[in-house]
């Protein structure tokens, strides 16, 4: 959601608050891979408790995974292999970190935590599908409540300011309710490709003969 309003400001915002990336030309790719080490490292800080790491980790990996982009159309080298290697990154993070909590979770035998995350798990993980697979078919899928920025900035705040088990509960709840989004815009525009297909314009028929045309 912040992503959909806020989107054509953050290039200008990185670059005032980070002019040092624009000095000489980087790779983005090289940060979309720093990005997803670093952040795929929280998950194993939540496997072992240490939360506050995990967010800290969590936070700095997104700094990659929010320049990296920047950077990219800067510079005049964005590439669709840049957006496909950033989008794919982007689910290892998500699927790392909440396995991690699910570890931690399972070995302090806290079910209803288990319960939330593996929520959140499938439900992130969805989300991310639903769009991909309906941009096949519509134009655009509009992003929802919680977007992946939201949910990453969401869970960091959690754990750093150690109150993550109401943001689970947020987390779990936004994520299932934006998955419900997607799905129903994309039923409705479906559906509308689908009319909108069946009532087209009629077969042409020729004039000049009684017979119908061969084929040519």
């Amino acid at each position: 959601m912040i992503k959909e309003k806020l989107g054509h400001r953050i290039d200008g915002w990185i670059r005032t608050l980070f002019p040092f990336l624009f000095w000489r030309r980087i790779d983005p790719d090289w940060l979309t891979v720093s990005g997803m080490l670093v952040a795929s490292m929280a998950g194993l800080a939540f496997a072992r408790g240490e939360f506050r790491l995990g967010g800290l980790l969590l936070v700095f990996g997104g700094f990659f995974d929010l320049v990296d982009g920047v950077v990219a159309r800067h510079f005049g080298i964005a590439t669709r292999f840049g957006a496909f290697l950033d989008s794919s990154l982007d689910r290892v993070v998500d699927v790392l970190v909440m396995v991690g909590l699910i570890v931690f979770f399972s070995r302090e035998a806290a079910w209803v935590d288990v319960g939330l995350c593996s929520v959140i798990l499938v439900a992130s993980v969805l989300t991310s599908y639903a769009r991909a697979r309906a941009e096949l078919v519509i134009d655009r899928m509009p992003g929802g409540l919680l977007e992946r920025g939201e949910r990453i900035g969401l869970l960091a705040a959690g754990t750093i300011l150690g109150v993550l088990q109401p943001i689970l509960y947020v987390l779990a709840i936004g994520t299932t309710v934006t998955v419900g989004q997607r799905f129903l815009y994309a039923r409705r525009e479906m559906v509308r490709l689908d009319r909108e297909s069946r009532s087209g314009p009629p077969p042409q028929t020729s004039h000049g003969h009684a017979g119908p045309a061969g084929p040519s």
